[in-house]
């Protein structure tokens, strides 16, 4: 019971490792013509389906953490929809930022997790896995802006939010899903061997 637990803290150690490099470096965005596809989600979704609910929540705050960190010393335009400690043109993040930036990752994480701990042994148990923690964190992200903060992203950004939302973002999101059912499904094989 202690090796598996020694195992288990050794293995989220490692997938920290990896988030926060992705997180603080170019590694974590893969870029495709216009397309900018973050690769953050990916170590959280392994780690939910590896060490299960708990440890993928746990990793979730980690990523939610590196956002937060990211959008406060490293800011964008729109980085005010991260942290409350900053703010452009008279537009300030708040309470609503840290929910935004935390809630939707720590879910990603447990409900990835959930998913591939139900459907275990099952084929499309690691696809629908990738595509669960994708889904939640998209729609968190995306549904928290919309809700606390449309009309200060769309006066930072010059343009209706449904717009955006409909392009660009709404294009990331579905090739963020994809990129994680192959990296779910690719690491599949490994977990089986591990939990055997």
């Amino acid at each position: 019971m202690r090796n598996k637990k020694t195992a288990n803290m050794v293995t989220f150690a490692m997938l920290l490792a990896i988030e926060v490099v992705l997180a603080f470096t170019p590694l974590g965005f893969l870029r495709i013509g216009f397309l900018s596809i973050t690769m953050l989600h990916i170590p959280v979704i392994i780690c939910a389906m590896y060490l299960g609910p708990k440890y993928g929540a746990a990793m979730g705050f980690v990523m939610g953490f590196c956002s937060f960190y990211n959008a406060t010393f490293q800011p964008s335009p729109t980085s005010f929809c991260f942290t409350p400690f900053y703010s452009i043109a008279g537009i300030s993040g708040n309470f609503y930022s840290l929910l935004i930036a935390f809630i939707p990752r720590i879910a990603l994480g447990y409900f990835s997790g959930l998913v591939y701990q139900k459907l275990k042994g099952k084929k499309l148990a690691p696809a629908l896995s990738g595509i669960t923690g994708a889904l939640v964190n998209t729609v968190g992200v995306l549904g928290g802006i919309w809700i606390f903060f449309k009309e200060p992203y769309e006066q930072v950004l010059g343009e209706a939010i449904i717009t955006l939302f409909m392009t660009t973002i709404w294009i990331n999101s579905i090739a963020e899903i994809i990129v994680a059912i192959i990296a779910a499904t690719t690491l599949h094989q490994a977990i089986k061997h591990q939990h055997k």
